[in-house]
């Protein structure tokens, strides 16, 4: 019962649906619980769908279609609702991935478009769990997180072989909010790093296994969640704690080099954790990436917004992700108010973008720091039962919960649509957003200009989005939807002011969402 109480428990704080007006939910979300209480009709099918009553299958097994657009292709896991979710790959480019509702390791090859799996002899029958993060090593094996059971796998693609590790509770003195929840993994050298969640702790193991080798580095912020983390410069990682909705958080740079070399010859290892605070109304910092340029980049789950965090001068810059279209969210009832786009995780592009797996929008999307612009792909698979969607048709999200770049493409997994699915960053845009100036002034006179340019015949939305409430934009009724011929361009006025303002220096994303992909580009809006 306990096990299950916590599965149950990290089901629901980590996931998430909308947030809406007058619905009372959890942060960063809330999902359906993945137990029934009542007694319901099982059809005995002999895949891992009889894990679930009939009536609940849709709910987490979709219906097991691959889709595709000009810019995704997906890819259908032959085993029926496998529920996949941590993917990394290989130096060959092949695709590894964890699947939630068998605890096996699955195999994509790309270049002979073929599936594997491999069947996981110490996994107790009708068992799930939220396998969060997975990574290769060198030794040409697999490793990956298992929340439920509090432990780390390693597969061996060699001889196919699995070992479970024990994430064991913390020792005692550690403020941590409950047993463990290993989350993300990262295989350097010979070391495997996790964060544990629930344990508010980063864990480093030595990837032998030898001896009792594990370090546990709790957080410097008492009774908290410990989110995902990032390799930086040297032996330095970075990572984020919070307490959720709390308004409490850090931005932790741990040596971990140096906290081990102190903690072995007793001095103080905490001298080895730099903390930076999160700024105001960052509640569920989840996702972590380091860019080419140093920066650290951050993904609000409980929000739309990510940060970028200069370490040279130790300053923040918000940002806020396109808004969601509603074929995802549905709205049939009318309760989503605010639809929230929820970046999850952090990742780069071998081109220095910043990757995003926008949750609940049903989105990749890719952020270049160096010209702020924005590209977002729809994903195509929806599963309707995770969205407000009624008998609208093509409604709904596929919970793309983690995400792999390799090449030109970026790999996601699709965890209520049983596929698998690549994005393709090098497929030319139906059109392109440039403007000017890239930056105002509050209370001068000065008009952003937008241009659209259509390379194909296309019909666009005109949208703002901004990192602040009180920051708004002003565009022409009449040019808030084009009908573009290819070779078009449309020049649209765009006045930025701010209602109540407040000095600082804030974005505006100004863009155009076409079918299947979001462009845009980002405003300064100084506030002195």
């Amino acid at each position: 019962m306990k096990k299950r109480t916590k599965g149950l428990l990290a089901f629901a704080f980590l996931g998430g649906i909308m947030v809406t007006s007058g619905v009372t939910i959890a942060i960063p979300g809330m999902m359906p619980p993945m137990a029934s209480t009542m007694e319901e009709e099982m059809t005995i099918t002999g895949t891992p769908a009889d894990n679930f009553p009939d009536a609940e299958r849709p709910l987490y097994c979709g219906d097991g279609t691959a889709k595709s657009t000009a810019y995704i292709k997906e890819y259908a896991i032959p085993t029926q609702c496998t529920l996949p979710l941590a993917i990394t790959s290989d130096p060959g480019g092949r695709l590894w991935f964890v699947q939630t509702n068998t605890g096996m390791v699955g195999l994509f090859d790309p270049a002979t478009e073929s599936f594997g799996e491999f069947l996981n002899p110490l996994w107790p029958e009708g068992a799930r769990s939220m396998m969060w993060g997975a990574d290769y090593s060198a030794d040409n094996s697999i490793w990956y997180s298992d929340e439920v059971n509090d432990s780390l796998w390693r597969f061996s693609i060699d001889d196919q072989q699995y070992r479970r590790v024990n994430i064991p509770a913390g020792e005692p003195g550690v403020q941590a909010r409950m047993d463990p929840l290993p989350q993300r993994v990262m295989v350097d050298g010979s070391q495997i790093l996790v964060n544990d969640l629930f344990g508010n702790r980063i864990s480093i193991l030595d990837a032998s296994l030898s001896g009792d080798s594990r370090v546990d580095i709790p957080s410097p912020l008492p009774l908290a969640f410990t989110g995902g983390f990032a390799k930086g410069a040297g032996s330095d990682i970075w990572y984020t704690t919070w307490t959720a909705g709390e308004g409490e958080g850090l931005l932790v740079k741990l040596d971990r080099d140096g906290y081990q070399r102190d903690l072995a010859s007793g001095d103080d290892p905490e001298a080895n954790l730099t903390t930076f605070d999160l700024p105001d109304g960052a509640f569920t910092i989840n996702g972590v990436a380091t860019g080419h340029d140093g920066r650290v980049w951050l993904a609000d789950t409980s929000t739309s917004s990510f940060y970028g965090f200069d370490p040279a001068d130790e300053s923040f810059t918000r940002y806020t992700t396109a808004r969601p279209i509603e074929a995802v969210y549905g709205n049939q009832t009318g309760v989503v108010v605010s639809p929230l786009a929820r970046p999850y995780w952090a990742g780069v592009h071998n081109d220095g973008r910043i990757i995003f797996n926008e949750q609940t929008s049903n989105r990749i999307s890719l952020f270049d720091p160096s010209s702020e612009s924005l590209t977002g792909y729809d994903i195509p698979s929806r599963n309707p039962a995770w969205a407000d969607c009624g008998d609208i048709a093509d409604c709904g999200v596929a919970q793309a919960f983690d995400f792999e770049p390799v090449g030109d493409k970026v790999w996601y997994t699709g965890w209520v649509a049983n596929v698998i699915g690549a994005v393709d960053t090098s497929a030319p845009l139906p059109v392109s957003v440039s403007i000017e100036p890239r930056t105002v002034t509050h209370g001068s006179d000065e008009v952003v200009v937008m241009t659209v340019s259509a390379s194909e015949p296309v019909s666009v939305s005109v949208s703002a989005n901004a990192s602040t409430s009180s920051l708004v934009a002003s565009i022409p009724l009449d040019m808030t939807v084009l009908d573009l011929e290819a070779g078009g361009r449309a020049v649209i006025p765009v006045g930025v002011f701010s209602d109540d303002p407040e000095p600082g220096t804030y974005k505006m994303l100004l863009g155009v969402q076409a079918d299947g992909v979001v462009v845009g580009q980002y405003v300064t809006a100084v506030v002195e």
